[in-house]
């Protein structure tokens, strides 16, 4: 896929500035050419050479370089690539980007630049929760940008959290991705996926078997059609795909928020199996036996419901809604009544009686209901289900 494509890596200055000599050997052995650019700040980690000799092309590092100007010029060089990635995209590089800023060779080769540009951000926890990088992350996406990470994980400061750079594997996929000249190439998806959790208290929940196997496997196959994939998660047994915007949320309230805030989005695929419910009174610390031999009283409440939300939207409403309808009778008539009820195009329903090891399990049989009826499908494996599903919507989206 790679074979032919001229990346333009922008290397940031960040301690994960290393990560990049991986990623340009991946990106050598997949068939690419690979322009290195490096901020002043990026020498402070790796050397240009390090970096000029893995690339096999000189790294360019001043705006002013006269040599360098004469033969090449930064416009063409930002517009001579098939696409930008910018790794590590430290804040202070994202907040020059979301400004309009080109005060060096690399921000002003983002800012001239025709192509789709990728960032891989890496900071410190605190740096990546603070307002103005949450200000410039969203002002980045509503321009376009596209995000692989960061991960939680390990600082190299010493704290733990977000903001590590993607692993140059993840990077990889993600570019991969960016080039695919797929049927959705450029559109942009939502897909929910997992399990919620509810608190009773703050050690206690209410939850589902759900594994996040089949939502995930939707939106790699989405991905892998060209789409930009917002991937919002509950706390999921499988981990999330490579090369998708990953949102990671507890609750069904934190979902719709989640929701909220990445539309929006041409087609959304609501595979989470969100609880209905959710502890009103949950405990504010554990709760204990009092000796009385009772339980303790819990009170429910109803959680927002989050397909019939999204459906019922008027400006900002996705052109193909699908939701997902997890029965243990009466399938097809229950799904075919829900989706008139929550006002989705598409239902997709399957049987999740504990004899057909479908929740959680690795295989799907799946009845999708639309307007037109029912379309049943054979069982096959949730890899399969999420390729087939992805092409109908590809084809849905095609011919609107």
């Amino acid at each position: 896929m790679l074979a032919g494509k001229r990346i333009l890596l922008i290397v940031g200055g960040g301690i994960a500035a290393y990560k990049c000599c991986e990623l340009i050997r991946l990106l050598r052995g997949q068939g690419a050419a690979v322009t290195p650019v490096m901020t002043r700040a990026a020498e402070e980690f790796v050397t240009p050479l390090t970096i000029s000799s893995l690339a096999g092309e000189v790294a360019h590092r001043d705006l002013f370089d006269l040599t360098h100007e004469a033969e090449i010029g930064h416009i063409q060089l930002s517009r001579s690539a098939d696409l930008v990635v910018v790794a590590p995209a430290t804040a202070d590089l994202m907040a020059k980007m979301a400004a309009g800023l080109a005060n060096d060779l690399a921000s002003t080769l983002i800012l001239a630049t025709d192509k789709r540009v990728l960032v891989a951000p890496a900071m410190n926890v605190r740096m990546w929760d603070h307002p103005a990088t949450r200000r410039n992350i969203a002002t980045l996406r509503g321009d376009g940008i596209l995000f692989t990470g960061p991960n939680a994980g390990d600082m190299a400061c010493g704290e733990y959290g977000p903001g590590r750079m993607a692993e140059p594997l993840e990077i990889l996929a993600a570019i991969r991705s960016a080039l695919a000249d797929g049927p959705l190439d450029g559109r942009h998806v939502l897909v929910t996926s997992g399990p919620t959790h509810e608190p009773i208290d703050p050690v206690r929940y209410i939850a589902n078997q759900s594994s996040g196997a089949q939502g995930t496997a939707i939106a790699a196959a989405l991905r892998d059609l060209g789409a930009r994939v917002t991937f919002v998660t509950g706390p999921a047994q499988v981990p999330p795909p490579q090369g998708v915007t990953v949102v990671r949320v507890e609750t069904a309230r934190e979902m719709l928020l989640a929701v909220e805030a990445a539309l929006p989005a041409e087609a959304a695929v609501f595979a989470a199996a969100v609880a209905d419910w959710r502890v009103a009174n949950a405990a504010g610390q554990k709760m204990k036996k009092d000796g009385s031999g009772r339980p303790p009283a819990l009170e429910f409440t109803e959680n927002p419901d989050i397909l019939a939300t999204v459906s019922r939207m008027g400006a900002g409403r996705p052109r193909l809604v699908v939701g997902f309808a997890a029965e243990t009778h009466d399938v097809e008539r229950h799904a075919t009544e829900k989706r008139i009820r929550k006002g989705c195009d598409w239902i997709v329903a399957n049987d999740v009686s504990p004899e057909t090891g479908i929740m959680g399990g690795s295989e799907n049989a799946v009845t999708i209901i639309d307007a037109d009826g029912a379309e049943h499908w054979v069982r096959m494996s949730k890899t399969d289900v999420a390729r087939r599903l992805a092409a109908r919507i590809a084809d849905r989206l095609k011919r609107e």
